[in-house]
């Protein structure tokens, strides 16, 4: 068998809630790793308290890549982080150390190791006029169409799904290739062999406990303030990624107006706990991945010998 002469790389993957960075940073106080953050909200500086963000007494004894590297009002895409993971992790290993990237947007690791399609890039004319079809005849129509000419993006696309049908026939319009085919084009090799790591919580009430102990510590630590400040800004409106984060949205929604204090509590549970749903249901199909269940006993002495063995 060949032997795989890739340097290494860890991927400690789990849903919200799971104790991935206490792990982590119990990892790095055995071996010498660099600590790489894979988290959609914690790219975004102000996003402190209702991400859960590292207290800076963490982040300045275990420092973290690719936290706080953008302001609020910046999106920030899958492309964009696989760009910068990919330079952290090159700047980790210069420093002799192995990556350990740690986080639950599943969307990034696997931008990240299994690359993205080439998609061409928005183009407003084109969406302009695609909205202005759908305002006339109606979005099943459009996904009619659009299943016409690439059946799978039919089946795997509903027909309420307004932004990712506009992309589709967006796409086909530019390139004139379905969607399909595009995002199944062959990439290019990931250069590092990787050690995939996942917290599996198997007692969902356990883990909807922890959901709503943090969501109310969050509040007590000034949660509304933090977003009461983010809208003071002036600069910042709700369909920005960063607003749309879990909790920021229904946090900035209630401070317009909507629902009452419990109604806002009950809503940004909920939608926590939809979010570590999706994020389980996503490292399920990640068949690589070593799996232990965080309340099974302390995970980091088994998770310590697969690292150890691993580098």
């Amino acid at each position: 068998m060949t032997r795989d002469t890739r340097p290494p790389a860890i991927f400690l993957m789990g849903p919200t809630a799971s104790g991935k960075t206490a792990l982590a940073c119990e990892l790095s106080d055995r071996f010498p790793l660099g600590l790489i953050s894979v988290d959609s909200a914690l790219v975004y500086r102000g996003l402190d308290i209702g991400s859960a963000k590292p207290d800076r007494a963490t982040l300045t004894r275990y420092p973290h890549e690719l936290i706080d590297i953008r302001d609020a009002a910046q999106p920030y895409s899958a492309a964009d982080f696989a760009e910068d993971a990919a330079a952290a992790m090159g700047r980790v290993a210069g420093k002799g150390n192995v990556p350990l990237l740690v986080g639950g947007t599943g969307l990034y690791f696997r931008a990240l190791q299994r690359g993205l399609s080439e998609l061409p890039e928005a183009d407003a004319a084109v969406r302009e006029r695609l909205a202005a079809e759908a305002a006339a005849i109606g979005w099943v129509a459009m996904h009619a169409r659009m299943a016409a000419a690439d059946p799978v993006a039919g089946e795997r696309i509903r027909p309420a799904d307004a932004q990712r049908i506009q992309r589709a026939l967006e796409v086909m319009e530019l390139t004139g290739r379905p969607i399909t085919e595009l995002q199944n084009a062959p990439r290019k090799p990931f250069p590092w062999r990787v050690l995939k790591l996942a917290l599996v919580p198997e007692n969902r009430a356990a883990l909807h406990e922890r959901i709503a102990r943090r969501f109310d510590v969050m509040l007590a630590d000034g949660f509304l303030d933090e977003v009461r400040g983010l809208k003071a800004r002036g600069d910042l409106h709700p369909d920005l990624p960063a607003i749309r984060a879990v909790g920021y949205r229904q946090a900035w929604e209630f401070l317009d107006g909507q629902g009452d204090a419990q109604n806002f509590r009950d809503r940004g549970i909920y939608a926590t706990r939809q979010l570590a749903k999706r994020q389980i249901t996503w490292l399920r199909s990640e068949l690589d991945a070593r799996a232990f269940d965080p309340d099974q006993g302390d995970p980091l002495p088994e998770v310590g010998r697969a690292v150890g063995q691993f580098i």
